[in-house]
């Protein structure tokens, strides 16, 4: 039975990797910036699989302190972390970056950049103490060097998310910790629709592609659920939309419709 913690996990993708982790008998921390969000995903979760495996700690990633209690609430709970997913990010809306508003901008590089760094430091400093232990990092667009105009200092964030895992897994090696990262690809949930918030045409402009390349969080989440729980070593990094899915995606677009936005909104 695994003990894991995942960051930003009341909604999307972590709420859907804590879904899943729950149906493989593992135990869950929750993670969320409000106390209200951590009651009612325990609450959702505690429904299906009751409340004996769940533990949950609000708090904001952009607090080292912060992290530090996340930890603690579940070695009290659990005795133990096995696994610590960053998974907390935001993004923002889809335009030139002179347009984004000084705040926004410092929030994106603080939850998405800084926020995993602290992390990682909490994550790998008390793993490394205890003996064992696997950190992830959830990678995003930009991680594999792609650009598209709008995503800017989101696509930033993300480039140095792989940059500081890649140096982590070395910085690692000689430790009894393994590093990896996850690339869930394009899962439509309100962080995707989010960026559209102020151009629905460009929204709908997009969800093309979004139909072809996409994928709902409850098709994703389980798959990376069993690559995590199968790792055996540090370096490892599991994308869901591998360069070969990409081509069948395209090559079969014409005969194969989808409408995922069906349930996302």
């Amino acid at each position: 039975m695994k003990n894991i913690i995942i960051t930003g996990s009341t909604r999307g993708i972590g709420f859907g990797l804590a879904d899943a982790f729950l149906e493989r008998n593992c135990q869950i921390t929750l993670n969320g910036r409000s106390a209200e969000s951590v009651h009612n995903a325990i609450a959702k979760l505690a429904a299906n699989h009751g409340k004996d495996r769940i533990a949950g700690q609000h708090g904001d990633v952009t607090s080292y302190e912060d992290n530090e209690l996340l930890w603690q609430t579940a070695v009290e709970r659990f005795g133990k972390v096995d696994i610590w997913i960053n998974n907390a990010g935001r993004g923002h809306p889809m335009m030139p970056v002179w347009e984004l508003p000084p705040d926004t901008v410092r929030s994106v590089v603080e939850i998405d950049l800084l926020g995993l760094i602290y992390g990682s430091q909490v994550a790998l400093k008390n793993m490394i103490s205890q003996g064992h232990g696997q950190l992830f990092n959830m990678e995003g667009f930009g991680s594999d060097g792609r650009m598209r105009a709008g995503l800017s200092v989101y696509g930033s964030t993300k480039s140095a998310v792989r940059f500081l895992t890649e140096s982590l897994v070395k910085e690692a090696a000689s430790t009894p910790v393994q590093v990896g990262a996850l690339s869930p690809g394009m899962v439509i949930t309100e962080f995707i629709t989010e960026q559209f918030v102020d151009d629905p045409q460009g929204l709908e402009e997009a969800k093309r592609i979004f139909n072809i390349l996409g994928d709902r969080v409850e098709t994703v989440t389980p798959w990376l659920a069993d690559k995590v729980l199968a790792c055996n070593k540090s370096g490892e990094r599991y994308a869901w939309l591998s360069p070969a899915k990409i081509m069948m995606r395209f090559a079969t677009s014409r005969f194969n419709k989808r409408d995922l936005f069906l349930i996302a909104e």
